[in-house]
């Protein structure tokens, strides 16, 4: 594979970068499957901030809202992805911060009531029944004092 020469790898990350939300972990990522020098590559990420291409506050927010409402993930799974990513735990407080309460709370609502639809009645008790949504939802990345508040309502 032919590595890209820093103006095609530029132009290419700042396509990237303007048509969604990225991270630089994201684009260094690319870079290096595109065979482009660790040099190279720290100038084009530089250029991407100081462009406004890249932004880790406004990453983390839209991230954290994307998998809220359409993965419908809790606020401490959505912290463990961003910090995988490698973004400042500053950035990652004040996106789960701006999060909606009443979206959060209705995200909870709608993934217990999925389970419950795919558990139907299968003869659990009602310990078992609340067991196994305490656990579907813990998965999701919501807290067990966040679900037994939901369910008990």
């Amino acid at each position: 594979m032919k590595a890209l020469s820093y103006d095609e790898g530029l132009s290419r990350m700042a396509a990237f970068c303007s048509i969604s939300e990225h991270c630089e972990s994201e684009v260094r990522e690319r870079l290096q499957k595109a065979a482009m020098p660790s040099s190279e590559i720290q100038k084009i990420v530089d250029h991407l901030y100081d462009e406004d291409y890249l932004n880790t506050a406004r990453y983390c927010r839209a991230f954290a809202h994307d998998r809220l409402r359409f993965a419908r993930w809790g606020r401490l799974k959505i912290q463990q992805a961003l910090r995988m990513k490698g973004l400042p735990d500053s950035d990652i407080r004040e996106a789960l911060d701006d999060l909606s309460d009443e979206e959060y709370k209705e995200a909870l609502r709608a993934t217990l009531e999925q389970k419950r639809r795919s558990l139907g009645d299968n003869g659990d008790d009602d310990y078992a029944l609340r067991a196994k949504l305490m656990r579907y939802a813990a998965s999701h990345g919501f807290t067990p004092s966040e679900i037994l508040d939901e369910i008990e309502s």
